[in-house]
């Protein structure tokens, strides 16, 4: 099943249609994750060279939120063109098929910047992204998640 997009209203310059998501199988365990903005990204299992697994999706929208999220403050501070990585990791508790615990550090050179500024800047950086990281608050909430059935007959 293909979902699609309807066309946004061209009158509502304000508000930009929902983005529709959806996977579609391409393989044992493969699927190209889409977006109706025309972005992809392959998916599949561990053992698959030149695709993410669902797990590792899930860290990188998270360092990726975590990111976004402290643009603002950072490029303020430090410019628009300053270097910034988040890298995040987690293991894999296979007995429960969860991530226990995921682990993001933010890399930046603060090294211009006095001990003061530095701590002022990451106490700033950290309640934005406390605030406004959509992707970890809402692992921090616990999503309710649902699953429902399209059937063909």
């Amino acid at each position: 099943m293909t979902e699609q997009a309807s066309a946004p209203d061209a009158s509502d310059t304000t508000t930009p249609a929902p983005t529709t998501l959806w996977v579609e199988r391409t393989g044992t365990r493969r699927y190209t994750g889409k977006s109706s903005r025309g972005a992809e990204v392959l998916v599949g299992s561990e053992s698959v060279d030149g695709v993410f697994t669902p797990g590792e999706l899930m860290k990188i929208a998270l360092a990726a939120c975590s990111g976004m999220s402290s643009d603002l403050p950072l490029s303020r501070r430090l410019g628009d063109s300053y270097d910034a990585k988040v890298r995040v990791s987690g293991a894999a508790d296979r007995e429960n098929e969860t991530y226990p615990q995921l682990d993001e550090v933010l890399e930046l050179d603060l090294s211009e910047l006095d001990e003061a500024a530095r701590q002022r800047l990451l106490t700033t950086v950290e309640r934005a992204i406390d605030r406004v990281c959509t992707v970890g608050r809402t692992l921090k909430a616990g999503a309710k998640v649902t699953l429902t059935f399209d059937i063909d007959e």
